[in-house]
């Protein structure tokens, strides 16, 4: 078990860990309090066991029931369904249609600059997340960081078994080697397949080049998920906010992956 939180005295500055949790919309203050009193709540890994320890939102990490809750939102972050045909930049010097082109007029808060993270080409399709918070968005998509996105892929041909096996343990490419994290085979069908499949790398065309390797050259390619978000119901063309446990999971990975 964690050892008790004892607030040092920069926090005696601060705001009342049940107000910071109730502003974080995770219950009443009331019911956060009875959430304090059960042990539920970690400041920095150790269990807060008295009321009204101040804290601070913006540094301090802050957990319930095990999950972070981001600090208070500062910035804008927004997950998007880009459809096929979009090029993924925010401005294209050849006219083509692009992100900005799909958020004009529908963005919240300030119109300020957003960064795209996981660009995509113009023939994929599914998620990206934009954000105004460019030290997010560079930790996100620096290969370094390598962050989990997966991919719904319809290829030609019926995948067996052996391929699958043959994707898992690796398949080399002329700029190295690519050892997905997950591949699933989820149907065939007369003349092609469809696989889900988990990177943890954004090499150039890397999932059209794998496939293409193993004989299943990809039909259409949309990408499902960057860590633990999820494009979900979304639809094509949409936007909406990152929810507070996806944006306190990218957090966490962020910083599992600095150590």
């Amino acid at each position: 078990m964690s050892e008790d939180y004892e607030p040092d005295e920069r926090e005696q500055g601060g705001v009342r860990l049940q107000k910071v949790l109730a502003g974080a919309g995770i219950a009443s203050r009331r019911a956060c309090e009875i959430m304090i009193g059960e042990g539920r709540v970690e400041v920095n890994g150790r269990l807060v066991v008295e009321q009204g320890v101040r804290v601070d939102p913006e540094r301090d990490v802050i957990r319930v029931d095990g999950s972070r809750i981001p600090p208070p939102r500062r910035h804008l972050y927004l997950v998007i369904n880009k459809p096929r045909g979009v090029v993924s930049t925010m401005d294209d010097p050849e006219g083509r249609r692009n992100l900005n082109d799909l958020i004009e007029g529908r963005r919240p808060g300030k119109q300020n600059r957003l960064f795209h993270v996981g660009r995509l080409d113009t023939e994929t399709d599914g998620l990206l997340i934009l954000t105004n918070d460019g030290d997010f968005a560079h930790k996100l998509a620096h290969p370094s960081y390598e962050v989990p996105k997966t991919y719904l892929a319809e290829v030609d041909g019926v995948m067996h078994p052996a391929t699958v096996k043959r994707l898992r343990e690796g398949i080399t490419l002329e700029d190295g080697l690519v050892k997905p994290s997950a591949v699933k085979l989820i149907s065939t069908a007369e003349d092609r397949s469809l696989v889900r499949i988990t990177l943890h790398e954004g090499r150039n065309h890397i999932v059209r080049r794998t496939m293409e390797a193993v004989g299943h050259p990809v039909r259409k390619l949309s990408r499902t998920g960057i860590g633990p978000v999820r494009l979900g119901n979304l639809k094509s063309g949409d936007l909406r906010d990152l929810t507070r446990d996806e944006l306190g999971g990218l957090l966490d990975l962020v910083n599992e992956l600095e150590k």
